[in-house]
């Protein structure tokens, strides 16, 4: 969590702002799992904090065309994984989060977190550019 939290304070994810009556302050929780409302409806809501959703995936004819070219060539193959990937969008929408469990800012424990990226579990995350 500890290194998770340095790289959303790093990326500058939020910026935090005095609690003014913001409707709609998504939890902030440490889960990786779709979250939900304590009454169970999913936290997010089409047309109010999203428009569209979108996750970019390659299909298996693209994987096996991309292979062929590269045997081909006779390119070398290699494999890497982006750490944070959704953490680099920008959000259109304004979307406010409570600060995360155990992160609590201690000069400012009521301020909320604006968005100014895209976070894990926001339905528009993947499709942010």
């Amino acid at each position: 969590m500890d290194v998770e939290f340095k790289a959303l304070v790093a990326n500058h994810t939020w910026t935090l702002v005095p609690f003014q009556g913001q409707n709609n302050i998504i939890d902030s929780k440490w889960v990786f799992k779709t979250k939900y409302k304590a009454y169970g409806s999913i936290q997010q809501t089409a047309g109010l904090d999203y428009d569209e959703t979108f996750s970019p995936v390659v299909t298996s004819s693209i994987v096996r065309i991309v292979l062929s070219i590269t045997v081909h060539l006779n390119w070398e193959v290699g494999q890497l994984d982006i750490n944070n990937a959704f953490l680099n969008g920008n959000l259109k929408e304004n979307v406010f989060m409570h600060q995360p469990e155990g992160y609590t800012d201690s000069t400012n424990p009521g301020h909320k977190c604006k968005l100014n990226k895209t976070i894990y579990g926001l339905k528009q995350a993947p499709r942010a550019l």
